[in-house]
């Protein structure tokens, strides 16, 4: 009974602010906007720019609103929206590069380790060349096939499968030399 209770008012919101009602959507806002700065956060490096595109996410939200055809869930209709807002954003920026490269420039993985666990991964992610912090968040975290990831980005399935290996490589050997560092051999 709560699940119904919980999507009735959810498209009762969502109905509120297809008519523009101001207090419908700041609710909508506040109820998504902590998860889809988690998203926008997993691609764009720079918390202040996530948000600047987290709020350009939710300008799509509320202007394309009529598009949700209340098929899915209306939590994954704005992360795609989120998704894309940033891969869009970071090619403007030419800062997705599908290279051969596997040195990693930023080195401050070591020094920002104050707090261990999701911090600690993130950093690690963050340290990603874009390409393969794009792919790799597109696969790992919000699931996408190759095939799909391969249409977003207009790129080959077999570069999006090489981006996806040699990002999980990277990051096992950023997570054993951080170790190392920290701890030594054990």
């Amino acid at each position: 009974m709560k699940i119904i209770g919980i999507h009735s008012k959810e498209n009762k919101l969502i109905k509120l602010a297809l008519r523009k009602d101001r207090i419908a959507q700041k609710k909508l806002f506040d109820q998504f906007a902590p998860k889809m700065l988690g998203v926008c956060r997993s691609y764009v490096k720079d918390v202040h720019h996530a948000e600047d595109l987290m709020i350009s996410g939710f300008l799509k939200v509320f202007t394309q609103l009529d598009s949700y055809k209340n098929q899915g869930s209306f939590e994954g209709w704005i992360r795609t929206i989120m998704i894309r807002t940033c891969i869009s954003y970071l090619r403007k920026k030419n800062q997705i590069d599908y290279s051969d490269n596997t040195e990693v420039t930023d080195l401050q993985i070591v020094h920002n380790l104050e707090n261990s666990g999701e911090k600690e991964l993130q950093s690690l992610i963050d340290a990603l060349p874009a390409g393969y912090k794009m792919v790799f968040n597109l696969f790992v975290i919000e699931g996408y096939s190759h095939a799909e990831i391969a249409k977003q980005l207009n790129i080959t399935e077999s570069t999006s499968k090489s981006q996806l290996f040699k990002a999980r490589k990277m990051l096992q050997t950023n997570y054993n030399e951080r170790n190392e560092f920290l701890y030594g051999d054990q």
